[in-house]
């Protein structure tokens, strides 16, 4: 099969030892299409090593491993659909190492990027589908997809999750070397480059589920991050520089 009927699913990692192992089983097993490049910030805890000694071997799994200065979500996720670019896949998904996203639903992405360019999975499409986290933590996330739709004018209902798929012709025509942003500001900057350049978005109801081994890289400063970046991409639009 042809590289461009397959979907790459993009999984940037830093210390995920625990996880690593299990997330790339899942993923491969859940959907015969789709292939896995994990994203690695030269790890000190041994991810890549895992990798290599359990799935070297296995054509279907990828290794990319950035040395030097951790670089941080953003890039890792440009360099990986960098990679599937070169690679000449038709698909790429996002997706956390840590089961906070469900790889029983990449069929699901699959196909419905057949008929739409962009399918955003939203934890608050119809209802909230967010598990173990806390009144706190929920209400900080609503509060800033709030602010991202005010301030971008893009309506979507999920601005800041990061289980999406895309074309990977959505990702030629935006300008990845000009994605400056990381974390939760990644996300919405993606949403917004692909909204301003007209393609097709469609919202997809997903479960997030908080991770059970590891722990959250989520503070302050990218919360700041992406309020800014808000603002940003709107000034961008006005003044056509997107």
């Amino acid at each position: 099969m042809l590289n461009e009927e397959r979907i790459l699913v993009v999984i940037p990692t830093y210390n995920e030892a625990d996880n690593i192992s299990r997330i790339i089983s899942a993923v491969i097993n859940s959907f015969d299409k789709a292939d896995v490049l994990v994203v690695d910030d030269d790890s000190p805890d041994g991810t890549p090593e895992i990798v290599l000694k359990e799935f070297g071997s296995n054509p279907r799994v990828n290794l990319l491993v950035r040395k030097g200065k951790k670089k941080g979500l953003g890039r890792a996720y440009v360099d990986g659909f960098k990679w599937a670019i070169e690679k000449g896949y038709g698909y790429v998904l996002e997706m956390d190492a840590d089961f906070s996203h469900d790889p029983a639903e990449i069929p699901n992405f699959y196909n419905y990027l057949q008929e739409y360019d962009v399918v955003v999975g939203s934890r608050y499409l119809n209802g909230i589908r967010v598990l173990n986290w806390d009144l706190g933590r929920l209400i900080i996330s609503q509060l800033g997809t709030l602010y991202a739709r005010i301030t971008t004018g893009l309506n979507l209902t999920d601005m800041t999750g990061g289980f999406n798929g895309y074309r990977v012709e959505v990702l030629k025509t935006i300008d990845l070397d000009k994605v400056d942003s990381n974390g939760y500001a990644f996300q919405i900057e993606l949403k917004f480059r692909s909204y301003v350049k007209n393609f097709k978005i469609k919202e997809i109801p997903i479960v997030f589920r908080e991770r059970e081994l590891g722990y959250s890289k989520m503070n302050k400063k990218i919360i700041l991050e992406a309020m800014l970046e808000c603002i940003k991409l709107r000034l961008d639009k006005i003044f056509k520089r997107i």
